[in-house]
């Protein structure tokens, strides 16, 4: 099975299957058809499937254009039945890993698709999952799944885990200049895995098991995590002691050894960073041990947006006037400049905080025309920046630095700007601006 499988990779002629086909999914299924693989992209959400299958493209990062050449071409076909997985040979598997209310794993998905990929599971298939979880999801929800229909692992079936690695409105870096980490069940899962990303990715790092991969992913958005929660407790600091944190991290980054940049902001977003680091430390709870780092990491970059608001209505004290009433414009919703992805997004935390202290809240995020906070039920819709909208503000809240944002007109119409990204540095004007 295990020749037969890579004869078929080597040759081309292997069928993929992607389950999943958001941020992580879809640029993946149109690397892989790239380098010239059939694949067959599973979406449970019939709107998606329309688009793609129309050649349109939803992700940012991927063309349409692109989308619409590999459709023409027969490379690529979304649909939303698993029974197609019949006739492929192998499946990547990137569906949602959030987290809970209660900031516990949701598997939720990872279960679901696991109960569908291996009901049409057969001799000579490869599942590969890269959803980010906790180390040992795939030996505890696969492997079982597969020896209860009489599988054996390495021999008649193959089973890894491989991290997403995709990085949202980064121009330098996409699927196939990014190593991609594999981790196999066995010896010939790891071997036939690493061949098939060697299709669609230009390295591949093989470690020697499943949860070895798992950890790496979890080890890589740790680091972020607790190197931003760093910087935000410097933030703080600095605040208390009147220095400019902004200042303190550009000198240091001056350094050419022994220190990372980080930047200190409004909290963390995303799909990844708030999210990941918090599947281990559930993990580790069960073994009776506390991620310490880990936890208060967490607590200081949740503390954030609270910290944002805060912030806001001081500056408005200092104008005479309370945060109750006060019209506060915020601008950017979005977790990251330049793309429209609102997953984890700190502005989120932050409005509603602010319509809970009852100020006057508006956006404009050119990215991102609708927010829904469901904590309120409330549904913002962005807004035109124009000179009338700055001046109309009691407070301008910078929370995201698209590019394609005038600083300078911002700074010169506004009154007051609580900056929290650094962006007015080297503008001018008269407004009043309050850094984080």
């Amino acid at each position: 099975m295990q020749k037969q499988l890579l004869e078929r990779i080597e040759n081309k002629t292997a069928v993929l299957g992607v389950v999943g086909l958001g941020y992580v999914g879809l640029p993946l299924a149109v690397e892989f058809a790239r380098g010239g693989l059939r694949v067959v992209a599973i979406e449970v959400d019939p709107r998606k499937v329309e688009m793609l299958n129309r050649g349109e493209s939803y992700v940012p990062d991927v063309p349409s254009a692109a989308v619409a050449d590999l459709v023409r071409r027969g490379l690529l076909a979304a649909t939303s039945d698993y029974a197609e997985l019949r006739h492929a040979d192998a499946v990547s598997i990137c569906v949602p890993t959030p987290l809970r209310k209660t900031r516990d794993p949701d598997m939720t998905y990872v279960v679901s698709a696991a109960d569908r990929v291996t009901e049409f599971c057969h001799p000579g298939f490869l599942i590969v999952l890269e959803s980010t979880t906790y180390p040992g999801t795939t030996e505890e929800i696969f492997e079982p799944k597969l020896r209860e229909k009489g599988f054996t692992l390495g021999q008649d079936v193959f089973l890894a885990f491989s991290p997403e690695r995709i990085d949202p409105g980064n121009a330098k870096f996409g699927v196939r200049n990014t190593p991609k980490v594999v981790g196999g069940a066995t010896a010939a899962c790891t071997e036939v895995a690493v061949a098939l990303y060697r299709l669609a990715v230009d390295t591949v790092v093989p470690v020697s098991s499943p949860r070895a991969a798992e950890m790496v992913k979890l080890l890589e958005n740790t680091f972020r995590a607790i190197n931003i929660g760093l910087v935000n407790e410097m933030a703080l600091m600095c605040a208390k002691l009147d220095v400019d944190v902004w200042e303190v991290v550009e000198a240091a980054a001056t350094k050419p050894y022994g220190f990372m940049r980080f930047t200190p902001g409004p909290g963390i977003g995303g799909h990844c960073i708030p999210v990941d680091p918090l599947y281990l430390s559930w993990k580790l709870k069960s073994l009776n041990y506390t991620a310490r780092f880990i936890e208060l990491a967490d607590a200081i970059n949740s503390h954030m947006p609270e910290h944002v608001v805060t912030l806001v209505a001081d500056a408005l004290n200092e104008e005479g006037k309370a945060l109750r009433g006060a019209k506060v414009l915020i601008l950017g919703a979005a977790y990251k400049p330049d793309i429209d992805d609102l997953r984890e997004s700190p502005a989120l935390d932050v409005m509603v905080e602010l319509l809970e202290r009852r100020a006057e809240v508006r956006y404009h995020d050119p990215y991102v025309p609708e927010v829904r906070l469901a904590e309120r039920g409330a549904v913002l819709r962005s807004e035109a920046l124009t000179a009338a909208a700055l001046q109309a503000a009691d407070c301008v809240l910078v929370i995201t630095h698209h590019s394609v944002f005038d600083w300078g007109m911002v700074r010169r119409h506004a009154r007051l700007i609580v900056d929290t990204r650094n962006a007015l540095k080297g503008t001018h004007g008269s407004a009043r601006v309050v850094k984080l």
